[in-house]
């Protein structure tokens, strides 16, 4: 039997290959949390746990509503079976309510509502720190062309409102999130992951901060809130 080989590790997961089929590969959740570029950098028990099972939930919920993505079924606790896709060079963060880097950089208040889902583009490179290009980058650059650089943003507003919907009825806000895509047999698909290290999630009610933000702003309780995102999804089980 052929033995499975690191494909690449990055800064929260692992991915393997897939003996049985060189088309697919095995995605590891690691239990590491890390901020500011790697600056800040954790090891927190069975988060990697907690974020396949919600992300696998998110990706098996969007395909159902006919949004294509690398996901085909978890293989275990922290271990997913996914499509081998190529990666396109460009992140995209959807923001519904300012926070993060947007209050920063504009000098915006943390909380204010956004009249319409904001789009940005990034360019995916940990060496320079994920910088924020436009559309006239990524054509340039031929990262994409003009059409797909108009799928992937109608791909991310479809994602923003299914998602915002379905944690709505759960009681919590989404207040952004970053998305990943890539190629596979010619056709875009949605990669990576959705998880509180990928999203930012507000409790409704009290505005308290249910993501990776705890860790980054040593707010304390990082597992406690990432259950209790998977507990209000109906996916907290026996299994972590």
């Amino acid at each position: 039997m052929r033995e499975r080989r690191k494909i690449y590790e990055g800064k929260a997961k692992i991915l393997f290959s897939f003996p049985d089929n060189p088309n697919l590969v095995t995605q590891h959740f690691k239990d590491d949390v890390t901020a500011y570029n790697n600056q800040k950098h954790s090891v927190i028990p069975g988060k990697g746990v907690i974020n396949n099972y919600i992300s696998a939930f998110f990706m098996q919920n969007l395909q159902n509503v006919g949004i294509k993505t690398h996901f085909i079924k978890v293989l275990n606790m922290r271990e997913q079976l996914v499509k081998k896709a190529e990666l396109i060079p460009i992140e995209l963060v959807v923001r519904n309510i300012v926070a993060g880097g947007l209050a920063k950089r504009l000098g915006l208040e943390e909380g204010m509502i956004l009249d319409a889902p904001l789009i940005e583009t990034y360019y995916k490179s940990d060496s320079l720190g994920d910088p924020m290009v436009t559309d006239d980058h990524i054509l340039s650059f031929d990262w994409l062309r003009q059409s797909e650089i108009e799928e992937i943003k109608v791909m991310a507003w479809r994602i923003n409102d299914f998602l915002s919907g379905a944690l709505s009825s759960a009681g919590i806000t989404l207040v952004d999130l970053k998305l990943e895509f890539g190629f596979y047999d010619d056709q875009i698909i949605l990669i990576d992951e959705i998880s509180p290290d990928t999203c930012r999630f507000w409790d409704t009610g009290t505005k308290e901060k249910m993501d990776k933000d705890r860790f980054r702003r040593d707010l304390g309780g990082v597992s406690k809130y990432y259950r209790e995102v998977a507990r209000r999804l109906g996916i907290l089980n026996g299994s972590f």
